[in-house]
């Protein structure tokens, strides 16, 4: 059960100050009664003025931060990563915090922790264990369960978050410093994170962390069992410990690199900050020879960066290491780094850098348009597919497109939601579905329409336009924490990707930028709900899209168009459309004559703004039309055997 311990306190502003802020225009005025269903949660937000209902963060949004020191040891072939990590963790909020949760993510590896289903024996460990625990440098104990709601403990057990009850209570605008020592074993077979082989390691969700307390829900008290994350923004300094011969890409600035690598190689490293073109930093075979890092009994990689939600990390001493830089912000001039650490036998890798590059360079200044907001971005080979800040854990596929594929995927993943800080667990759609649809975009641009349609087609719609179970009509809006298998990755991926490039057809990409720029800045380094993106692209737009946002999110729609009998009329046709599976979707009208020439109109989503059941397209020709068929494009239509009229 997500969602605990305890609520955030609902003070409403005083009134007069309420009064003045609504004078002064920083609280917009509220809209119009919406239509759109909207969780009591989210209500209980815009009411005590975190949220509003024109998208922009009230007056009274606050959200919690932290500060983290990590020391972290991996001493490959040995499974055993230990490390220590002070926390200094700041209460924003107007809530006095009686206790704290701590995620404990590498208890998802544990053989009795919950999951959605099956795992291979090599991905059980014994979890996360704490050696040690302080508050304000005073040793705790550690593992007895906080009280839960309304002073009962809980009755049932824990595994990825702890219950932490403080000595005293954290006062609002105060903060605490904790401090753990730690250790786990890596699991043997790698997903998100493990042995990738026995000197390679990837390393996240590694150590532990507070939970998210936010405006809306509280504390984030999910359960991990394979879905995804939802983390405040924090600044970290890392220290990742290895033997020599090691190297280590990670999230954020490799303070020191000169500390870390003899001085031939860090030439090259330095060289690829500012390189155009590929450069490969070190390689196998030089790694295998020696001399590539600096001769330490052990080496520390020190990383850091500011206002992000994680940090991640791989490790080996048999990678090639590529680099090379790309230019985000052409504004400024201001360069990223793309870098790409590989087994040397993975073909697809070897293009690696160029992909990332390209990546880059497009998402910057296409869609969404934003300059790349970090300074660099690395591709570690493991075998996951999932995204970090910064980083990537993609595998090698024996077909190189597909690799480009997945790997811009993940980049994807920077803006949502890492730079927008979205919660995963929750409403996975909100970061899925919009990689899916940068991933889809990017590769019309670099493969071309009809290549990048059929795929999308084939991966990414059909699945679920063809499947007539009700776990694959279920809701977008459905929270993903409830969901799993099929209903899952329908709502979180394809289905929402044709929702947003719905919109996007509806609005116009001219339109449809501004609205998706002014949600990104509002909400940038927050934490939006799918509310403040329907509000957002409401306010912006000038338009009530209600009708869309209920129809494509929040009901158990699909896609099936029929055509009806065609008329004709005084000045042409009339072709009745009716709306079978209730999704608005757009389509092409495609028109033959019986002088063999062919037409298309295309109708946007908003034919059906004034009746989401019926509508009907006027023809206007002085020529015989011989059929008319509908055709959906990415837009599948799951029966299509209503998709035509033939004239008798």
């Amino acid at each position: 059960m997500t969602r605990a311990l305890p609520v955030p306190r609902r003070l409403p502003l005083a009134g007069s100050l309420t009064a003045l802020v609504l004078a002064s225009g920083l609280l917009p005025a509220p809209a119009a009664a919406q239509s759109l269903y909207m969780p009591r949660d989210i209500r209980n937000a815009v009411e005590h003025h975190t949220r509003t209902l024109t998208g922009v963060p009230g007056p009274a949004y606050w959200q919690n931060h932290a500060r983290y020191t990590i020391t972290v040891t991996a001493l490959p072939p040995d499974p055993r990563i230990s490390g220590t990590e002070r926390i200094t963790y700041f209460n924003d909020s107007p809530d006095t915090l009686p206790a704290l949760v701590i995620k404990l993510f590498q208890n998802d590896h544990l053989p009795e922790a919950p999951r959605d289903g099956g795992t291979a024996a090599g991905s059980l460990t014994s979890g996360e264990h704490i050696d040690a625990f302080s508050v304000n440098g005073r040793p705790q104990p550690w593992g007895a369960a906080a009280p839960g709601r309304g002073g009962r403990r809980f009755r049932f057990r824990l595994f990825t978050e702890q219950v932490v009850r403080l000595p005293a209570p954290l006062l609002p605008h105060d903060s605490v410093d904790l401090a753990f020592t730690w250790h786990y074993d890596v699991p043997r077979r790698a997903t998100r994170a493990g042995m990738i082989d026995s000197t390679t390691y990837f390393l996240a969700y590694f150590y532990p962390r507070v939970a998210v307390f936010d405006d809306v829900d509280g504390w984030d008290l999910m359960e991990h069992v394979g879905h995804e994350f939802y983390s405040d923004f924090n600044d970290y300094d890392v220290s990742v410990q290895v033997p020599p011969g090691f190297l280590v890409w990670g999230t954020g600035t490799l303070t020191d690199p000169a500390a870390d690598l003899a001085p031939g190689y860090l030439k090259r490293y330095e060289a690829s900050l500012e390189a155009d073109s590929v450069i490969h930093v070190a390689t196998a075979p030089e790694l295998k020879r020696g001399g590539v890092t600096t001769d330490h009994p052990l080496d520390v990689w020190r990383f850091t960066a500011r206002d992000v939600p994680d940090m991640a990390f791989g490790l080996s001493d048999h990678y090639d290491w590529d680099a090379s830089s790309v230019v985000v912000d052409p504004a400024t001039g201001r360069r990223a780094s793309v870098q790409a650490a590989y087994n040397d036998t993975a073909s697809d890798w070897h293009h690696m850098v160029a992909f990332g590059r390209q990546a880059l360079y497009w998402f910057s200044r296409d869609w969404p348009g934003v300059p790349y907001p970090y300074e660099k971005t690395t591709e570690f080979q493991g075998g996951a597919g999932m995204e970090y800040p910064m980083m990537a854990n993609d595998a090698a596929y024996p077909d190189t497109d597909f690799s480009r594929l997945v790997a811009d995927h993940e980049i994807a993943h920077t803006y949502m939601p890492f730079y927008m800080g979205t919660d995963e667990t929750r409403y996975a759609f909100m970061d899925e579905g919009w990689a899916t649809t940068f991933e889809y975009l990017i590769n019309v641009f670099n493969k071309g329409q009809a290549y990048e349609d059929a795929f999308y087609k084939r991966f990414r719609v059909n699945g679920w336009i063809h499947n007539p179970s009700p776990l694959s009509d279920l809701p977008i809006i459905t929270p993903s924490d409830a969901l799993t298998g099929v209903s899952y990755g329908d709502n979180a991926y394809g289905k929402a990707s044709l929702g947003y490039l719905a919109v996007k057809d509806l609005l116009g990409d001219k339109l449809f930028r501004e609205c998706l720029h002014a949600y990104m800045q509002r909400w940038h380094g927050k934490h939006p709900s799918p509310w403040d993106f329907f509000y957002t692209f409401d306010d912006v737009s000038g338009q009530n899209l209600d009708w869309f946002w209920k129809d494509w999110f929040m009901s158990d729609d699909y896609i099936d168009l029929a055509i009806g009998r065609v008329r004709r009329t005084g000045g042409g046709y009339t072709v009745p459309i009716s709306n079978v599976g209730g999704m608005d979707a757009p389509v092409d009208v495609v028109l033959r004559f019986s002088d063999n020439t062919t037409d298309t109109l295309r109708e946007t989503p908003a034919i059906w703004r004034a009746d989401q059941s019926r509508t009907s397209v006027t023809v206007r020709t002085r020529k015989t039309l011989e059929s008319v068929t509908l055709d959906g494009g990415i837009w599948v239509d799951a029966d299509t055997t209503n998709d035509t009229w033939t004239a008798r």
